[in-house]
């Protein structure tokens, strides 16, 4: 048999060689061919479930084995749940039990009561993702995130260290309070900022409302200028912000970090010590895009706020805002990584 395979071998040494070009070329991970990744990934996830957890009936996908170790992930605004549907893929195919939440104001996540404020400060967002932890009786997990996500996770593993057993977080260190957000920043910082002014407005709460969708398009293209993503992409995390309460959670969100309403008094105890911006001690991985059209930290500014274990990645090839769902590969290892810090 062996003399037989090195005959076929010497008989087709171009069809051996045009297959390995083939093969290499599907899948050699590089840089620039994180974009073409999500093309051989999931897109979406087709099962959604439901837990009441705290103040909410959340929405929430889960894959990979019941016993494997927790990985929750966290997405943020304008996006869904399906940034995570091809890291997902690669994570469960590791062993890992992943959940990925709808955050409040998106998706099938609702309210369990008509009186509860529709608050989107930054404390009542991290109590979300505790209480729903807590309803899946996980006491510990991986948390991952971006944006909003990132943020929560930053916050649960500063003041919640025992429920997160490591950390990925995308640009970094996001925690903040509104004592801080009172500097003014430099001008061209602050037009990166511009829809947090417009959202200040009835003008701005009138306009997204009427308009979520085109809005929301818009800041998918300025924050990840490179990334070419398909309509009918957009359309599967779209649908996510025909949630009720979504323009609500998002005014209350952005016009919280200015200062502009008051957040609820049961957080004020969580804000407090947020305020001092914590120090971060459990394992983390942070993440960077070299096209991430946001604004966003640098990365040398937030080294100092971990502790523990630390390693920071800046992805090139054009790698925006949407890093997971951008380059899930590099996602995922980071997930991988995070873990074998907390080893």
């Amino acid at each position: 048999m062996k003399n037989q395979l090195n005959n076929r071998r010497h008989l087709f040494p171009g069809l051996t060689a045009l297959v390995l070009i083939i093969i290499l070329f599907v899948v050699t991970p590089t840089a620039d061919a994180q974009q073409r990744t999500p093309n051989i990934l999931p897109t979406c996830f087709t099962e959604i479930k439901q837990i009441n957890a705290g103040l909410l009936n959340v929405g929430y996908a889960e894959a990979g084995p019941a016993n494997g170790n927790p990985v929750i992930l966290l997405h943020g605004w304008p996006y869904d749940i399906n940034s995570y549907a091809g890291v997902s893929a690669l994570l469960t195919a590791k062993g890992y039990h992943v959940i990925v939440p709808y955050l409040r104001g998106y998706g099938s996540t609702r309210f369990l009561s008509a009186k509860t404020p529709r608050n989107g400060q930054q404390a009542a967002l991290a109590q979300d993702i505790i209480a729903f932890m807590d309803a899946l009786k996980i006491p510990k997990a991986i948390i991952g995130g971006f944006d909003w996500g990132a943020r929560t996770a930053d916050i649960i593993a500063a003041l919640y260290p025992e429920r997160c057993k490591a950390l990925v977080s995308v640009s970094g260190y996001l925690i903040g309070s509104q004592q801080a957000n009172i500097a003014p920043l430099a001008p061209k910082a602050e037009l990166a900022w511009w829809y947090q002014y417009y959202f200040a407005t009835e003008r701005g709460r009138a306009g997204y409302a009427a308009n979520t969708n085109e809005f929301n398009h818009l800041i998918w293209q300025t924050a990840s200028p490179q990334w070419h993503f398909s309509d009918t992409t957009y359309a599967r995390s779209a649908a996510a912000f025909n949630n009720p309460d979504h323009v609500a959670i998002v005014i209350s969100n952005y016009r919280w970090r200015l200062g502009l309403v008051k957040g609820e008094a049961k957080y004020d105890t969580m804000e407090a010590k947020l305020a001092k911006a914590p120090v971060i001690s459990v394992p983390t991985v942070t993440l960077e895009g070299d096209a991430n059209g946001a604004a966003h930290p640098d990365p040398d500014n937030y080294a100092g706020k971990f502790s523990g274990k630390y390693a920071h990645h800046t992805l090139t090839g054009g790698i925006g805002h949407n890093l997971p769902q951008e380059a899930p590969e590099a996602f995922a290892d980071a997930i991988v990584e995070a873990d074998s810090l907390a080893k």
